[in-house]
């Protein structure tokens, strides 16, 4: 529980910060900025949200300590990933749209790290794994 309080807190202390320069820079607000924040703001909450869900059971290997199937994961399995590209994409739109040809090099490596997770999850989990994974989105 203590790192989901600490998870909160950072993406609170981030949320605000982010809108509060968006607020004071008096930057124009472009389609592209609207539609990127209208990326980025409900990406980030979902992000915070799967993250607060995964408890201890988020790590940076992959490891395979409980399943977690309720909430934003009994729809996706790796909203993390999902929400995280979707954030970098409203960063992207709003700031500057060049940034975007990251997602070349970002997509193939959140594809292998689901991949490799999926693996562990599937050695640990088996047919309760393969059940899962038939009703989610990657």
């Amino acid at each position: 529980m203590k790192l989901n309080i600490v998870t909160l807190l950072i993406g609170v202390a981030f949320l605000s910060s982010g809108a509060y320069w968006v607020v004071t820079t008096h930057q124009p607000w472009t389609p592209l900025r609207i539609i990127g924040v209208a990326i980025l703001v409900p990406s980030f909450i979902l992000f915070l949200l799967a993250r607060i869900q995964l408890g201890n059971n988020f790590s940076v290997q992959a490891k395979a300590q409980n399943l977690v199937t309720t909430g934003v994961y009994s729809r996706i399995r790796n909203p993390i990933y999902v929400f995280g590209a979707l954030m970098l994409m409203g960063i992207a739109l709003y700031f500057k749209p060049i940034l975007l040809l990251g997602f070349l090099v970002l997509i193939p490596i959140q594809i292998k790290r689901a991949r490799r997770e999926e693996g562990v999850l599937a050695e640990k989990f088996g047919a309760e794994y393969q059940s899962y994974k038939a009703k989610t989105w990657f």
